[in-house]
């Protein structure tokens, strides 16, 4: 009995170091993907959903993940200088104008990492370099 009360304590030490090792990478993920969720909190989820469903027929959705991924690199710009004009997503047409939010460009990294990796979307890190450069390509 007391053999396998060390096995368990020794199988369950194992298991805690294991998932308690995670790169530099999985841990930068995380610090962009949390902090992001609170500024989409504040900053996006009042157009476009606590879930990303968007306002019915007045805002899109961020749950298109073909949209995300194909634009991907104007994303940042989106958000730092608005949009306006038609779009289509999700299969519909939107025709309304999203002002541009004033967030620091690793506040956009960050809630683009948040974005792209939920309500559906897998895109992974959105760093502050690909923001930054994504700017400067601004259209």
């Amino acid at each position: 009995m007391k053999k396998a009360g060390i096995i368990i304590s020794l199988c369950a030490a194992i298991i805690v170091f294991v998932a308690s090792c995670q790169t530099d990478q999985q841990i930068e993920y995380m610090r962009y993907y949390s902090g992001g969720q609170g500024l989409y909190t504040v900053n996006c989820q009042n157009c476009h959903g606590k879930n990303g469903e968007g306002l019915s027929a007045l805002m899109p959705p961020l749950t298109d993940t073909a949209f995300i991924s194909k634009n991907k690199d104007q994303l940042a710009c989106y958000i730092k200088n608005g949009m306006t004009g038609m779009v289509k997503v999700s299969g519909k047409f939107y025709n309304n104008t999203m002002p541009p939010i004033e967030l620091s460009p690793i506040e956009i990294a960050k809630v683009l990492t948040y974005v792209g990796n939920s309500f559906g979307n897998r895109v992974g890190l959105i760093s502050l370099k690909d923001v930054e450069n994504n700017l400067k390509n601004c259209k």
